[in-house]
């Protein structure tokens, strides 16, 4: 997507194409491509060859070992590797306890785990959401017990993404109900090998073990591992969840997907031409490139203004609400142009075959990643909650 680049960003944006060229491993690639469960060693190596390079924490001040890209050459790296099928950076310690550990951590915090986030020594996961208490987050009743030198906390945590691949958790906790539900609450670091830290699998629709449950009972977290003031977590979680929000807009990876349903396309055949000469269709891709260039734009200025040191407002909301819908429309329209091929199989109908997946070999993950996709919607704050946000902030309702 052009976005009328100058000569210096156009020359960043050939830098980025030559070193995914010539450091992207294929294999990882195909992966991507063909929407292969990645493993944890997948998402390191990849982590590993971008911190080399100084480009894993575009995003960071270069004080912090971060790349302190400007707000467009985030956006053409993130569109370049999602073009180029780079697995995604897994955001949790560098788009989100990073900056919050930058702006309320301690010195010593900082010194501690921003370096070993950056080297993949620490992987972590992130606890917000509860049972009954996903995007109503103030309602969270993980609790956090001053005891000594320690916090003694209790509750549980769901839908914790790769939680599994995990050695750290960042979490909400609620450490006053007395008061009003957002003003108890405080932000805690966890070792996931502290005794009485326990994580479940929860196994998706499509047999993928992606989330998880965390339960903690009577586990003793060092009060030096509270982030900011106790009872000032609200505050922080609005901060993380901005970046959070911001991020999820996927403009890469929605423009990557855009690509590929323009592909496919031009291969399947409606009436004896291609798809993308039937006008209907062709009007349905046009109306979301049009939304999707339109929140590029957006999204430069969310980004500009976090740069400058103000956290994103309600327009994380309006970021997140048009991305997860843009993404959802283009894997809709790839599900439709796929057609048949698209259906779930049966294992008899592919036996004595070469194939797992009847059809072309676009066909196969068409269904599942819709299905799959149906999420991003929801988790981050869904889209309802972000509405809302946007009716009381922007409207006064």
């Amino acid at each position: 997507m052009d976005l009328s680049y100058s000569a210096e960003d156009i020359a960043f944006r050939d830098e980025v194409r030559r070193f995914l060229r010539d450091k992207l491993p294929p294999e990882l690639a195909q992966k991507v491509r063909s929407h292969t469960l990645l493993s944890k060693d997948n998402f390191e190596r990849w982590h590993a060859i971008l911190n080399e390079r100084g480009w894993l924490a575009g995003n960071w001040p270069k004080a912090f070992g971060g790349a302190e890209w400007n707000a467009v050459q985030r956006h053409i790296f993130e569109e370049e590797c999602a073009l180029a099928d780079a697995p995604r950076i897994i955001p949790f310690g560098l788009h989100m306890l990073g900056p919050v550990l930058m702006k309320f951590g301690t010195k010593a915090q900082q010194d501690h785990y921003l370096p070993r986030i950056l080297d993949g020594t620490d992987w972590w996961c992130q606890g917000y959401s509860e049972p009954e208490a996903g995007s109503d987050l103030a309602s969270l009743r993980t609790t956090a017990v001053r005891d000594g030198d320690h916090y003694v906390v209790n509750g549980q945590k769901t839908w914790t993404t790769l939680g599994q691949y995990a050695n750290k958790i960042f979490c909400l906790v609620r450490t006053d109900s007395n008061v009003k539900p957002q003003a108890g609450i405080s932000f805690l670091l966890i070792d996931m090998d502290t005794p009485g830290v326990e994580i479940r699998p929860i196994v998706l629709i499509d047999g993928t073990h992606e989330v998880n449950e965390v339960f903690l009972t009577d586990v003793r977290v060092p009060v030096e591992n509270l982030v900011g003031e106790e009872n000032q977590g609200w505050t922080i979680a609005k901060y993380l969840l901005t970046h959070e929000r911001t991020n999820i807009a996927g403009v890469g990876f929605a423009t990557a997907g855009l690509a590929a349903l323009k592909r496919i396309a031009r291969a399947e055949r409606a009436g004896g031409r291609p798809l993308a000469e039937n006008p209907h269709f062709a009007a349905r891709i046009a109306r979301v490139e049009m939304d999707l260039m339109a929140m590029a734009t957006t999204n430069l200025r969310v980004i500009a203004a976090a740069a400058a040191g103000a956290a994103p407002g309600v327009e994380s909301s309006m970021l997140k609400i048009k991305g997860t819908q843009i993404r959802q429309a283009i894997n809709d329209l790839t599900r439709r142009a796929v057609g048949p091929w698209a259906m779930a199989f049966p294992s008899e109908a592919v036996e004595g075959t070469n194939l797992s997946h009847p059809g072309p070999d676009y066909a196969g993950p068409a269904a599942p990643v819709y299905l799959n996709y149906r999420k991003i919607s929801i988790y981050g704050g869904s889209n309802e909650i972000q509405r809302g946000i946007i009716a009381k902030t922007m409207l006064g309702l």
